[in-house]
């Protein structure tokens, strides 16, 4: 419409130029060149012309800046409310929610209007623990040897355009090679398309433990890895890992507490860091504005974690009554990832897909996680989502909402979960999270009633992240 009316300002302006110099004898009075017509408006009217650059680009800006979108809302969990709410409408202005009306309100001339009364409506979803670098298949470790930074990169781009189109518009990416905070800084500035990333970087291992780069490696091949690789032995090593992820441009810290199931490494649970070398981690976290998540599987591991002051323990598969009492005295976050430890556990059982020295740990801890959740759950430790995509296919990530629930969440906790809940871990809660005024417009819809059938939370049919929609 903008267009349409500078358009039209356009010929009046030309006309009257041709009037005037009718009327005042001017070249443009004679006929025999269109030339001359030309010429006189270069000539004579460019004052006028000047004036109508601006009237054009005011309109056409205003016609883009002004556009507004309505969403209609058959039905809406907003993540604030413990029950749905019916009929509403969200009014997005740029990226963010500006108004949320009762019943379906009429757009304004020029606005967009999306019809979602037929689907449930939520905010987008988080997962809070995600390798967006890689996918589980047969024998992965060869990758080690074989794959270019390069070849990571565009197989990352894939997966996190998956992760997007599944209704994840946030994660929380808990370590790779540096590819990922590539991968991050490529999303946010348009020139690919993925969930907003907040990323680890590398992980921070000690020597031998899970997240050496060089475990399983010839000493030739491996090296001797150190803070700058993500290896650390002593608070000083510690202290520089964590500055090293500052400077590569993390956005938090992620440590291995303990062994873990697809290391080549036999200890799968066993603690891997002092205590003291917790607290210094987190204590120069704390100095760069970062927060620490914990991978940890086994008991003491996950005590001197929690004591040593992380913000989240990832797994925590075999946590005991302690752990539990510390969580809750602590305030830390649980991530249990339950998807991960059944897909590690049923591909562990596929002839030569892990090495001989990954299958047991997969078969001992995996089946455990879910188990664990329940427990945790109704302890009252604070729950966030989070499924190791990765371990498995991308794009799988809803499944998690099955195993909560089956453990014993109720369906909206689930969601909740995976909306302010995980934007409260991650420090967002202000701008994410929920579907409220002054948000980012994260917006997700679904088929059917996640509510009534949690597995719809797989049937996503909307996407719209930042207030711009990938999917419809």
């Amino acid at each position: 419409m903008g267009n349409i009316m500078a358009f039209d300002i356009f010929l009046l302006l030309i006309d009257g130029s041709k009037r005037r110099a009718v009327k005042n004898n001017h070249p443009l009075k004679n006929k025999r060149s269109n030339y001359c017509s030309f010429q006189f408006i270069i000539s004579h009217q460019l004052p006028q012309m000047k004036k109508l650059s601006l009237v054009l680009f005011v309109l056409v800006s205003f016609n883009i800046f002004a556009q507004k979108t309505y969403i209609h809302c058959g039905k809406l969990i907003d993540a604030i409310s413990n029950v749905p709410l019916s009929a509403k409408t969200i009014i997005i202005d740029g990226n963010k929610i500006i108004a949320i009306n009762d019943g379906y309100a009429t757009p304004g001339n020029g606005d967009n209007l999306i019809d979602l009364k037929n689907k449930t409506v939520l905010p987008g979803l988080m997962d809070m623990h995600v390798h967006i670098e890689s996918q589980t298949k047969r024998n992965a470790v060869a990758d080690k040897l074989t794959t270019e930074p390069q070849d990571i990169a565009f197989l990352a781009a894939n997966y996190a355009n998956t992760t997007l189109m599944a209704g994840f518009t946030t994660v929380r990416d808990l370590g790779g090679s540096r590819v990922n905070i590539s991968l991050r800084n490529a999303i946010n500035s348009g020139t690919t398309i993925g969930p907003r990333i907040y990323t680890a970087g590398k992980t921070i291992a000690t020597t031998g433990g899970h997240g050496d780069p060089s475990n399983g490696l010839k000493r030739e091949f491996g090296g001797d890895p150190g803070p700058l690789e993500g290896v650390v032995n002593g608070v000083d090593e510690c202290r520089k890992a964590v500055r090293e992820r500052y400077k590569d441009g993390s956005d938090l810290i992620k440590i291995t507490a303990t062994g873990g199931v697809l290391s080549q490494a036999k200890d799968g649970s066993g603690a891997q860091f002092t205590e003291e070398e917790i607290r210094a981690i987190v204590e120069t976290a704390k100095d760069y504005g970062f927060k620490v998540a914990a991978h940890a599987h086994g008991a003491e591991g996950m005590k001197r974690a929690i004591r040593g002051g992380v913000t989240s323990i990832e797994h925590g598969t075999f946590m005991d009554d302690e752990c539990i009492e510390l969580f809750k005295k602590n305030g830390t976050w649980l991530v249990p990832t339950i998807i991960a430890g059944k897909s590690t556990a049923d591909s562990a059982k596929i002839p030569g897909y892990y090495t001989a020295i990954v299958t047991p740990k997969a078969l001992a801890t995996g089946p455990k996680i879910q188990a664990t959740f329940a427990k945790a759950y109704k302890a009252g430790v604070k729950i966030a989502f989070g499924t190791d995509a990765g371990v498995f296919m991308h794009g799988k990530n809803y499944l998690e909402f099955q195993y909560m629930t089956e453990g014993g969440m109720l369906p909206m906790e689930a969601i909740k979960s995976a909306t302010i809940s995980a934007a409260t871990l991650l420090g967002v809660e202000n701008i994410l999270g929920t579907i409220q005024k002054d948000k980012l417009a994260d917006i997700i819809a679904v088929d059917g009633d996640p509510l009534q059938d949690i597995l719809a939370m797989g049937k996503v049919v909307f996407v719209m992240k930042d207030g711009k929609i990938y999917k419809q």
